[in-house]
């Protein structure tokens, strides 16, 4: 029986990876440390490093649902209404094994690590096409769908009212991200 995270604390980190090269002038301009956040709610990877608390109540096996982590500390709630120290036996798929509903507390550090790891092709291609469709003229605000006529010749265009909050399927970047999407 799996235990179940119910709070990921996670704080900002120093600095995100740079922006990839070849980038249009209006992917430029945008602000590359919000694309990166847009990735990183996206897939459960972290490439530049952070502290984090899990909230996790048990029984049961449990991973950390960010990569690469390093636990740092477990404590478990008392019934002195305090968090204690707790010692938990690893799992056999390589977690932890929960004995009790907790809950517990787990202190720990996501990303990076010593040398940085490099971001992956794929996901500076992700990062690469997100940036590009973002930075799309939007047309005019608040519309769907204009027209443009000069004479006898008119030009009609339509896009979905949702389309920059379905950016990261549009662009193509979450077929890239795939193999590292959350569950």
């Amino acid at each position: 029986m799996p235990a179940t995270t119910l709070q990921q604390t996670e704080s900002l980190p120093d600095a995100y990876p740079d922006a990839p090269a070849g980038l249009s002038t209006a992917a430029t301009a945008l602000s590359a440390d919000m694309i990166w956040q847009r990735i990183e709610a996206y897939v459960a990877r972290r490439w530049t490093e952070r502290d984090l608390v899990w909230i996790v109540e048990g029984p049961g096996e449990w991973h950390p649902p960010l990569a690469p982590a390093s636990v740092r500390g477990v404590e478990v709630w008392s019934s002195a209404d305090e968090w204690e120290t707790a010692t938990l036996s690893p799992s056999p798929l390589g977690g932890y094994y929960l004995p009790c509903t907790g809950p517990y507390r787990f202190t720990a550090t996501v990303g990076g690590g010593s040398p940085a790891p490099a971001v992956p092709e794929g996901v500076t291609e992700a990062f690469r096409r997100l940036a590009e469709y973002m930075a799309a003229k939007p047309g005019k605000a608040g519309a769907s769908r204009e027209s443009v006529a000069a004479g006898s010749i008119t030009i009609s265009s339509s896009r979905d009212p949702a389309w920059m909050a379905s950016a990261m399927q549009n662009s193509g970047a979450g077929d890239l991200l795939r193999s590292l999407r959350r569950v």
